[in-house]
């Protein structure tokens, strides 16, 4: 049983179940919660899932309390009725921190895919940070993207035979999607391209407002074009609309489905965002970002020269911006830095080590050579603080 509700978990989950349906050896049962019902669905046949299962939990500006009772009692019943034999989670979101409880809750073992990133601060990003160390808690398998990823893990007492360097699976669903020629690239110009997102819950209100601006006044370049597909939200077109719902040479669009989005990213210049899988993303295309926060819990991004933690001064945003659009040896250096989060395989190591501890034999199944990446040295989180 495969949990999914967001925008990320489909993106990242989807070639994990399209490899457990192709395999004699996995039978994939997709549960999707409906978190970011509107933006899933179509992006769920896009990606050739199919959910079995769907929940409708979502309410307007419901509280993070109810949302969570609402996850654990409906994903409760469903593991109680289908009995799995596993239960896969992705990330840190309501939907995988309630996925694994209705598990733990029905003694059914637990996958946890992009395991132990850390931000080293409990309530930042809020409440994914708190998420994610609760679902290593209870996990069984513990797939972490990078090394410093299940170092983590290891140091907070997790046994190092549960611990498994993947990659990321985010890389492996990107080539995929581009090897599919689909999407549509929604820049129109041939001005410089900066694609922007923003959505996370502690950049709302004044901090968000305060970014409209400077993506206003970066705008008034004159040699700019931002593209800005708006989260749902109603905090965040709060923010940002009367910031920027009215000049030239920034667009607007409603969220894009993962196909375009992907289409055009590859076909900007600069990203701007506060996301944490696009950290992932652009390495893979060449395509420097500056992230808008305050932590990241991708920290290789940062340490590879492929990210830079800007943090949420409008200043010092702005700066880092014209600094990239004006400086090409600088612009060169990010573009050209690769991607830490691996090689577009973390799919198969993940079914191959899943299949070994359920006694599969998969003997005749070519082998796939370790993951290998730098150790960095530094810290095990990145903050502006």
């Amino acid at each position: 049983m495969l949990v999914l509700g967001t925008r990320p978990e489909a993106i990242k989950l989807a070639p994990v179940v399209r490899a457990m349906a192709a395999s004699p050896h996995f039978e994939p049962l997709v549960v999707s919660t409906g978190q970011h019902r509107e933006m899933l669905q179509q992006m769920l046949e896009l990606l050739q899932v199919e959910a079995k299962v769907e929940l409708d939990v979502m309410r307007e500006r419901q509280e993070l309390s109810k949302l969570t009772a609402r996850l654990v009692d409906g994903l409760g019943e469903v593991v109680h009725a289908e009995r799995p034999d596993l239960v896969v989670v992705q990330g840190d979101t309501t939907s995988a921190l309630t996925g694994a409880l209705a598990a733990f809750y029905e003694h059914i073992p637990v996958a946890h895919v992009e395991a132990g990133l850390r931000t080293g601060v409990l309530d930042n990003p809020f409440p994914e940070e708190l998420n994610r160390r609760l679902i290593g808690r209870i996990a069984r398998w513990h797939f972490a993207p990078t090394p410093r990823a299940a170092g983590h893990l290891t140091a907070e007492g997790v046994p190092a035979a549960e611990v498994f360097v993947t990659g990321n699976t985010v890389i492996d669903n990107l080539l995929w999607v581009l090897e599919q020629g689909a999407g549509r690239d929604h820049f129109r110009s041939d001005l410089r391209r900066v694609l922007v997102t923003l959505h996370r819950r502690e950049n709302q209100g004044d901090k968000m407002r305060a970014m409209g601006k400077t993506l206003r006044r970066l705008a008034d370049r004159g040699d700019v074009e931002i593209v800005l597909p708006l989260h749902k939200s109603p905090a965040v077109r709060e923010a940002l609309l009367p910031e920027l719902s009215d000049h030239p040479d920034i667009r607007i669009v409603e969220p894009l489905d993962y196909v375009d989005f992907s289409a055009t990213l590859a076909g900007c210049d600069l990203v701007l965002t506060d996301s944490g899988g696009i950290q992932e993303e652009a390495p893979t295309l060449g395509k420097p970002a500056l992230v808008l926060r305050t932590t990241t819990e991708r920290p290789e991004a940062v340490e590879a020269g492929a990210a830079q933690l800007v943090g949420t001064d409008p200043q010092v945003i702005l700066d880092a911006a014209v600094r990239l659009l004006d400086d090409e040896e600088a612009y060169r250096t990010m573009a050209k830095a690769g991607n830490p989060f691996g090689d577009g395989h973390a799919t198969e190591r993940i079914l191959a080590q899943l299949a070994e501890d359920f006694g599969v034999d998969t003997a005749a199944a070519p082998a796939l050579n370790p993951l290998v990446v730098p150790q960095p040295d530094g810290p095990g989180s990145y903050s502006t603080a």
